[in-house]
C-alpha cells in the first residue's frame, strides 16, 4: 500500500516545474524561448545552434545555466532573473492541492533549479504560497544544479532534511537518483513512467497520490 510505504516521512521534498503545476499549461516554454534568446546573445550564436546547446547542455550538465557557466563563463544571476521573466497567469490556482500540501505530516520544502524568486511566484500563483516551510533554489547550492549529489548534500544540509525520513517529488528521473542513494523516498511525477531502481513510485497525477497518502 502507498499509504504504508510513506508512514516514515517526517520531510517532503518537491520540485517545482512540472511537478507542482501540470505540464499541459506548458509554462515551461515560456522559459526555453528566453534561454534559446540568452545563448544567442551571451554565445553569440544563430537561434538553432542556440536552440541545440541549450539541449546538449541539460543533457551534459543538468541545466542550460550549469553548461553556460562551466564553458562560456556566464553570470548566473542576470541569466536567471532574464529567463524567468514569463506569464505567470497561465497558471491555475489549485485549492484542493493546497489542501493536500497543507496536511502533510512535518516539514515541507521546494527545491528547484530555477531560482527560489521565480519558485515563490509560481506558488503564488497556483494558491500554494504560505504552505511550505522553505524554497530552495540553484542558488541555494551554489549554482551546482540537481542531479549532482552534492547540490542535494548543500541543500539538505542547509535545510536539516533528515534523508532517511525523507520523501522526494520529481518530474526528472535523473533527479531521483541522488535522492534514492541518501535514502528517501523517491516519487516520479509524469505522464509517461520510467521503470529504474532508484524510483519507487509513479504518478501522473499528484493530486491524486497525494490524497491516497491521506486514506
Amino acid at each position: 500500500m502507498v499509504k504504508e510505504a510513506f508512514d516514515h516521512v517526517r520531510h517532503w521534498v518537491f520540485d517545482l516545474d512540472n511537478t507542482l503545476y501540470p505540464p499541459a499549461v506548458r509554462l515551461f516554454d515560456q522559459i526555453e524561448l528566453r534561454m534559446t534568446q540568452y545563448v544567442m546573445d551571451s554565445v553569440g550564436v544563430d537561434r538553432d545552434e542556440a536552440d541545440a546547446l541549450r539541449v546538449k547542455y541539460w543533457h551534459a550538465y543538468g541545466t542550460t545555466l550549469a553548461g553556460l557557466m562551466r564553458e562560456h563563463d556566464v553570470d548566473p544571476a542576470p541569466y536567471l532573473h532574464d529567463v524567468h521573466d514569463i506569464d505567470f497567469s497561465v497558471l491555475p490556482e489549485d485549492p484542493h492541492l493546497a489542501e493536500l500540501i497543507k496536511d502533510l505530516p512535518g516539514r515541507k520544502i521546494v527545491y528547484t533549479n530555477g531560482s527560489a524568486p521565480y519558485a515563490q511566484s509560481v506558488l503564488r500563483a497556483r494558491g500554494l504560497d504560505g504552505l511550505f516551510d522553505a524554497i530552495y533554489g540553484v542558488e541555494h547550492a551554489d549554482f551546482h544544479p540537481k542531479p549532482e549529489r552534492s547540490a542535494f548534500e548543500t541543500v539538505f544540509g542547509k535545510d536539516g532534511v533528515t534523508t532517511s525520513e525523507a520523501a522526494m517529488f520529481e518530474d526528472d528521473p535523473r533527479n531521483l537518483a541522488a535522492p534514492h542513494e541518501m535514502g528517501m523516498r523517491t516519487v516520479h511525477v509524469a505522464d509517461e513512467a520510467v521503470k529504474a531502481p532508484h524510483i519507487h513510485h509513479h504518478t501522473d497525477d499528484l493530486n491524486n497520490f497525494l490524497e491516497r497518502l491521506m486514506r
